[in-house]
């Protein structure tokens, strides 16, 4: 079984070694509030992303603009993208709305 996503650097070919320096560098310059510790850079190959991800699954991407920002994925349906792509922050990390109720729904139903 092959991993999904590598911390490997040797894994890394040369655009996603010069994404994770640029990755790296906004770090340092910028900073990113959202990650905390256990902080590792990692690679999916599948996708193609270069990240930085903390011990809590918080996951830190360059946008267009070189700035770091935070990666969601909805825990509900699935989609996946920052803050430019759907409003997780005003929906608890949810993409949407129905998503965040269908939750609350579930979480009911099954007294959690």
């Amino acid at each position: 079984m092959t991993d999904i996503v590598s911390a490997d650097l040797s894994k890394f070919g040369i655009r996603e070694l010069i994404e994770a320096q640029e990755l790296l560098k906004a770090y340092t310059e910028q900073g990113a509030e959202f990650l905390g510790d256990g902080l590792t850079l990692n690679f999916n190959p599948d996708s193609g992303y270069v990240f930085l991800c903390d011990e809590d699954f918080n996951v830190g991407i360059l946008d267009d603009d070189g700035k770091l920002v935070q990666f969601f994925s909805c825990p509900q349906c699935g989609k996946e993208g920052t803050e430019a792509n759907y409003p997780f922050s005003k929906f608890e990390g949810y993409c949407s709305k129905k998503c965040q109720k269908e939750n609350e729904w579930i979480k009911k139903l099954t007294n959690h």
